[in-house]
């Protein structure tokens, strides 16, 4: 950090997240944006990681960079030095090695100061001079090879109807492209291959069975052995196997070449060095004559190891289709206000800074701006986690992406044509292309292995070589040491084992995007929890009421004509269509519980005749029946000078220190009762939590709301830490401070969540969560079933022991080749039942149960 944004700069943001300080807050003399940052800071410190004011974008204030200069936002982020950072998706990556290449390949390029590059989530994000190197220069490079780089910006494409796709469908369009291209290449070489391994099947294998039996009849196979061994047939078998080597095996063979080029040793390489081995060695021999071909071992391993890799890309694009249809919260087009009155539709893009939007009642706003006139009221759950809307009047900041829940509003547009959710998914890009993926056990596996299987086939020769052979028998010799000592299945037990518990999770409503998943998951020591729609439902529902019969159906057909949540919640417990027969449901103390009561033996909601109607910023007002009824926050009671009882008013303190929302009802001067909102917690919750907690786990909750909505998760003995009236931003900087000495998880929903969910060791989102979110998140319930989250957490171990049983089985095959290789008595039959007998093990135990139902 310099020592320019450690003076004057710093005081003016946050210690923690590095927002800017709010005049009116009162933790702003202490250096906080707010009480949750501060209580944060208080328990985790403000230094250690990487935070907003360190790096990562404060929503309000923009990108802050490493040297402390504030960047606009938009598509690209531009430094004072001239350089852009530009985002890429690329299909094609997948492991660690893929990450190291594409970032070399973005490096090597004139002008490039720095790439980051990501498998997990198929990110490449690169700095550079665009006067020297341009976005799509950049782009043809890192798609080379077999990979495919598109802008990641480019978040819609005209479909078919002349509509527009969303970013995570077109990723989607584009990964069933692929995963289309290489269905037709695995077929494609499997159809051929099966064709070629027939006159194996019919000729050699029973010819071979001569190397172990003296069964006479077998004899014959020899005769036929020479028919299609002859000028007319071996130039085909040559020609038809290369085929099949570049198509069903072109992956593997790219794979082997950036192991190479980067000298990082990897499972493709050990099935490149079989597979090719395997066909130079029965080249070399169809010259000779003679019968020992080993094509159908090319064809074979091959054609398993990439239908392995087809099965694991068919379930992961499975997993992609499954969320294709979440919410999507950016607005793609304005409503263009005009001085008078006028209004014409526009695409948000075309937005310019003197421009007057209109947001009706309803409606998200599409960009940060300010409200021109009037006042109204806005829900910014989407970007904040707050879950009640707040009062906005003119001259008050508004955030694009939020919804207008009462009135309509004149939006000035600011300097800036973006909206808060758009810097947000520029964080969540920052920070993803930084989440280098986990390199897998199996290459770890490789990289001692590759060395020692060449030095093996190079002591090999070199004996032949001594004893006196001649060339090509020492060339031989080596190619069938690589062909039997190389263990190509760890690639196929890895593949596969993975696609199957990928699979498995699926089944569940547990959608993986990451095979990584499951190790990060079984290194966890700290869940932590977004509290509204994550812990809690994010609906508010009447809890309570205590109030006249005819009075709470007064109220309800006012707030038939409010839009905000606890109006809604209000409206449809007391609209008469529920209903008791006349009598109503009182405890003890005389009160009414929950919605039972919906009609009371009242006239219902929609029979009153209501006029006068007027919306204030917190509550309603109107006449019903002849009578002037107010509904709304206990403040407004005391503005408009309606008496407020001591006996109500101790109620009301009662609800507040629960966590709920109390409605005072009232009419003609006096309120008379009060309705009890709350959004309450999931059923699931607490078992939940149990379980991460016997687990060893530690669990922190987080939200935006204040303290007392939060007491009953801070009462709970397996919760350790509750921090309330946390900035989005202050969820991403307690997610790094917490990763200072512990593996994180963080589980959410909304975009606000998304940043949090992306700088987190692992990222988990619900199903009922915005597809910001989804993005972000390693892991998504698309069931939205919170019990699926430990359930994720067992899926884990389970999946660890059957890779490791897994990459036991893939020995077999050596196990089986290499002693009659030491014999002599090796030849294609005994490599086929090798090849046979491990991948059936394999197979078998990964389709076995993971975990009991």
């Amino acid at each position: 950090m310099s020592d320019r944004r450690a003076g004057d700069d710093r005081r003016d943001r946050c210690r923690l997240c590095g927002s800017p300080l709010s005049e009116t807050s009162n933790e702003s003399a202490s250096g906080f944006c707010s009480a949750g940052c501060r209580d944060v800071a208080a328990e985790f410190g403000t230094s250690g990681g990487d935070s907003a004011i360190d790096g990562d974008s404060a929503i309000d204030g923009g990108d802050v960079t490493d040297d402390g200069d504030v960047t606009d936002s938009g598509t690209d982020d531009t430094d004072r030095d001239g350089t852009v950072r530009t985002f890429f998706r690329v299909d094609g990556m997948h492991s660690a090695t893929c990450e190291a290449f594409l970032e070399a390949v973005a490096e090597d390029r004139a002008g490039v100061t720095d790439a980051e590059a990501s498998y997990v989530t198929e990110t490449v994000r690169v700095d550079h001079d665009p006067d020297r190197v341009s976005a799509d220069a950049l782009e043809n490079a890192l798609s080379t090879v077999g990979y495919t780089a598109y802008l990641r910006e480019d978040a819609t494409a005209d479909d078919e109807t002349g509509g527009t796709r969303r970013s995570r469908e077109m990723s989607g369009l584009r990964k069933r492209r692929a995963d289309d291209m290489l269905e037709m290449r695995y077929v494609v070489g499997v159809v051929f291959g099966s064709f070629l391994l027939l006159p194996f099947l019919a000729v050699l294998y029973p010819m071979f069975l001569t190397d172990f039996t003296d069964w006479g009849a077998l004899s014959q196979f020899d005769d036929a052995f020479t028919g299609f061994s002859g000028p007319m047939y071996m130039p085909l078998f040559l020609v038809m196997t290369g085929a099949i080597l570049y198509l069903t095996g072109g992956p593997l063979l790219r794979g082997a070449y950036v192991s190479l080029k980067l000298r990082r040793p990897t499972t493709d390489l050990l099935a490149a060095l079989t597979i090719c081995s395997a066909y130079v060695y029965s080249v070399a021999v169809s010259g000779l004559g003679r019968n020992d071909l080993y094509f159908d071992l090319t064809i074979v391993v091959a054609s398993i190891v990439m239908g392995a890799t087809y099965y694991e890309a068919t379930v992961k694009r499975r997993a992609t289709d499954r969320l294709t249809d979440l919410t999507v919260s950016q607005v793609d087009t304005a409503r263009l206000y005009a001085s008078d009155g006028s209004t014409t539709e526009m695409p948000v893009a075309d937005l310019e800074a003197s421009d007057r939007v209109l947001v009706r009642e309803g409606e998200r706003i599409p960009v940060d701006g300010t409200l021109a006139e009037g006042e109204c009221a806005v829900d910014e759950a989407v970007v904040t986690g707050e879950s009640l809307p707040v009062t906005k009047r003119e001259g008050d900041a508004v955030v694009g992406g939020s919804v207008v829940t009462t009135d309509a509003a004149v939006v000035d547009v600011g300097e800036r044509t973006t909206s808060s959710i758009d810097r947000l998914t520029r964080v969540v890009w920052n920070v993803q292309s930084a989440d280098h993926g986990v390199t897998r056990r199996a290459d770890e596996l490789a990289a001692p292995l590759v060395p020692i299987v060449l030095v093996a086939a190079v002591v090999v020769g070199a004996g032949s070589l001594v004893s006196g052979a001649s060339e090509l028998s020492v060339a031989l010799a080596a190619l069938m040491t690589l062909m039997v000592a190389s263990p190509w299945a760890l690639g196929f037990a890895t593949s596969y084992s993975v696609a199957t518990s990928l699979e498995a999770a699926l089944e569940r409503g547990i959608v993986v995007f990451d095979e990584t998943i499951f190790e990060r998951l079984r290194a966890i020591d700290v869940v932590v929890f977004d509290k509204t729609g994550t812990l809690t439902s994010g609906e508010m529902s009447v809890l309570e009421a205590d109030a006249p019969d005819d009075l709470l159906a007064a109220a309800a057909a006012l707030e038939q004509r409010a839009a905000h949540p606890a109006a809604a919640a209000i409206a449809d417990a007391f609209d008469g269509s529920g209903g008791s027969d006349g009598g109503s449901d009182r405890d003890d103390d005389g009160n009414t519980s929950g919605p039972a009561r919906a009609d009371g033996g009242a006239a219902a909601a929609g029979d009153r005749a209501v006029s006068d109607f007027h919306t204030h910023a917190t509550g309603v007002e109107g006449t019903v029946d002849g009578r002037t009824v107010l509904v709304g926050h206990p403040d407004l009671f005391r503005e408009r000078g309606w008496t407020l009882g001591d006996a109500l008013e101790a109620r009301l303190e009662r609800a507040r220190a629960a966590g709920r929302l109390p409605v005072v009802v009232g009419r003609d001067g006096a309120a008379e009762g009060v309705v009890i909102v709350g959004d309450e917690p999931r059923e699931a919750w607490e078992e939940t939590i149990e379980a991460l907690d016997a687990d060893g786990v530690d669990i922190v909750v987080l939200t935006g709301d204040d303290g007392t909505s939060a007491d009953v998760f801070d009462r709970h003995s397996g919760v350790d830490h509750v921090f309330a009236g946390v900035s989005p931003e202050g969820k991403t900087a307690a997610v790094r401070r917490m990763r200072g000495d512990d593996r994180v998880a963080m589980v959410g929903d909304g975009t606000n969540d998304a940043p949090a969910l992306a700088a987190a060791d692992l990222g988990i989102s619900l199903g009922s969560g915005t597809a910001l979110a989804a993005d972000a998140a390693d892991v998504a319930i698309a069931d939205d079933d919170l019990a699926a989250v430990e359930e994720a957490f067992a899926l884990a171990r389970a999946a660890r022991d059957r890779i490791r049983q897994n990459l036991g089985l893939a020995f077999v095959y050596n196990a089986i080749a290499i002693p009659p290789a030491v014999l002599g008595i090796v030849n294609p039959l005994v490599t086929t039942v090798a090849v046979v007998v491990g991948t059936l093990l394999i197979v078998g135990n990964a389709e076995r149960s993971l975990v009991d139902d």
